[in-house]
């Protein structure tokens, strides 16, 4: 990861180790992580409608930095998938190359919004 700073890089390996070592040993039920993305990736566009209905440009801005937000956590939760062998790499790469460009696009709206306040 070429932007990670070293406390992104550290939780993301400790919750890897705690997926790769728990799952695995102690028959974890998975579906809690599932869950955890099904739930971050739905209030992507949960965030996004309700910025439409923004009443003031700060209301807007606050949808979607949450979708923004929403956004990153998706990510973490493919990637923690991935790499834990629980989501197969064809679906892993396209589904963060989904998000990938999602986040691109939320950040953009951001910076906009910000520089328009």
């Amino acid at each position: 990861m070429k932007s990670q700073n070293l406390i992104q890089e550290l939780t993301y390996n400790f919750s890897l180790e705690i997926i790769k070592r728990f799952c695995r040993k102690q028959d974890y039920d998975k579906a809690s992580i599932y869950n955890q993305l099904v739930k971050s990736s739905t209030s992507i566009g949960a965030n996004v409608e309700e910025s439409i209905g923004a009443y003031s440009k700060k209301d807007f801005l606050n949808k979607i930095t949450i979708a923004y937000k929403e956004a990153r956590e998706t990510r973490y939760w493919i990637r923690l998938l991935k790499d834990s062998n629980n989501l197969d790499n064809e679906s892993a790469g396209f589904l963060l190359t989904k998000i990938d460009q999602i986040i691109r696009v939320l950040g953009t709206i951001q910076k906009t919004t910000k520089s328009n306040l």
